[in-house]
């Protein structure tokens, strides 16, 4: 098999003169923050460095002395489980990042003033680690996952880090839990990567301290008889995101706020919310998921269209692996067996209009929505204005599109197709 490993690159003392060395996706206004202010001094030299970054090498590991007996993995639910360890990794603005500490799993002690509970300065990632036929334990693109949470606390004033290097720490972490990984097909191990502010003082401003900590979570496969379509709300009276929001980024305060959206989307019938922006009723998300619509134009070419990322649309992994692998099908990169020979791939706004003239017109191909925890969801309609638009859906319950699609994107995570979007936890 074909892997790439990722090189961790930490440093401890980041000279002034030397900023431009770190991460090109380091967002460059906390960058500025930590350069303007708790200013330390080389010992050995008198320069200027900025606090500490996460360092893998200072690493510290306390098993638990009760571990759990793991749960047959056909009783497995999403998120009721935990595995025995956890990632802390505090953070002040004072010394910045502090030793990365591995422990067993165990409850945060907060302060009743801390910023996380007042203000919402909370923000995750999602990720998982695979099981091969060989042993091998692998995670699918975790640095894209480094990327954007950088990118969140960039937006939330909560403080950068070294992804390569908090992905040495999260290895050891899957190494330590590695029983925890199902063997059954389908299976993986859920990683929930998580940044909040912690400084026990009441007001609105950027945190003086804050936690890092990874927690894993066993998880068996999201259609576990088959693949199921949702029907969709098409959701005018909420709105999930705004420009100039916080919609592109993976923060807390996104999600709680879609919860009464959903319930009112379920007592109508439907299984989720299809985000609509606009009086043109643009299609933004489905429920957590990004969106992808499959549509034929008068020419009879087929087009593959999702949102394009306008500062409304979270920048999924699922979603940019779906347009690499489709966009490389037609530059002949490599051919996905059942995609159309000929396709065309766009980034551009979709309104209801389009849908219900491409249904009408019998152009409408599928629709479906990508994400980390079900890779890919078909929708069989959506409910809009007092009716239902019918999405046409395969036999299997899948599209002609969708379908290739999730088959290559399964087979590389599961390791079965060799890709180097495979990051090597274990072997």
């Amino acid at each position: 098999m074909s892997f790439v490993r990722l090189r961790s690159t930490p440093f401890r003392f980041a000279r002034l003169t030397q900023s431009a060395t770190r991460s090109s996706w380091r967002p460059t206004a906390i960058e500025s923050r930590y350069m303007s202010q708790n200013i330390n001094r080389g010992s050995a030299t008198g320069q200027a460095a900025v606090p500490l970054d996460i360092e893998p090498s200072r690493l510290t590991v306390t098993k638990t002395m009760s571990p759990k007996e793991l749960p047959p993995s056909k009783n497995l639910v999403f998120g009721r489980t935990f595995s025995d360890h956890m990632l802390r990794i505090r953070w002040t603005e004072a010394t910045g990042w502090q030793a990365p500490s591995i422990e067993p799993f165990a409850t945060i002690n907060l302060s009743p003033g801390a910023t996380v509970l007042h203000y919402a300065q909370s923000l995750f990632e999602g990720m998982k680690a695979y099981r091969h036929d060989d042993g091998t334990v692998t995670m699918f693109r975790p640095d894209m996952n480094m990327k954007r949470m950088n990118t969140s606390a960039q937006r939330l004033a909560l403080p950068a880090f070294d992804g390569n290097a908090l992905l040495e720490c999260i290895k050891e972490l899957i190494s330590l839990d590695r029983q925890w990984i199902p063997k059954e097909p389908g299976h993986s191990l859920y990683i929930r990567p998580t940044l909040i502010g912690t400084n026990g003082t009441l007001g609105v401003a950027p945190p003086s301290e804050a936690l890092l900590f990874v927690i894993t979570s066993p998880v068996g496969p999201y259609y576990p008889r088959g693949f199921k379509p949702v029907p969709l709300h098409g959701t005018t009276e909420y709105i999930r995101a705004a420009p100039g929001g916080t919609g592109a980024y993976k923060l807390a305060a996104n999600y709680a706020p879609g919860v009464v959206a959903q319930k009112s989307a379920a007592k109508q019938g439907y299984a989720q919310n299809l985000w609509l922006h606009g009086p043109e009723h643009w299609l933004t998300e489905v429920g957590t998921m990004n969106l992808f619509a499959v549509i034929k134009d008068k020419d009879g070419i087929t087009e593959l269209i999702t949102p394009p990322l306008d500062g409304m649309i979270l920048p999924g992994v699922t979603r940019d692996s779906v347009l690499a692998l489709a966009r490389n099908h037609v530059s002949g990169v490599k051919r996905l067996e059942g995609l159309p020979d000929v396709i065309k791939v766009s980034e551009r706004p979709i309104n209801m209009g389009e849908i219900i003239q491409s249904s009408k017109e019998g152009r409408l191909i599928e629709l479906f929505g990508t994400g980390t925890a079900a890779v890919v969801t078909p929708v069989d309609k959506i409910g809009y204005n007092g009716g239902d638009v019918i999405i046409p859906t395969g036999t299997d319950g899948m599209g002609p599109v969708s379908k290739p699609l999730w088959t290559e994107l399964v087979g590389i995570q599961t390791g079965a197709i060799q890709s180097d979007w495979n990051y090597v936890v274990a072997q």
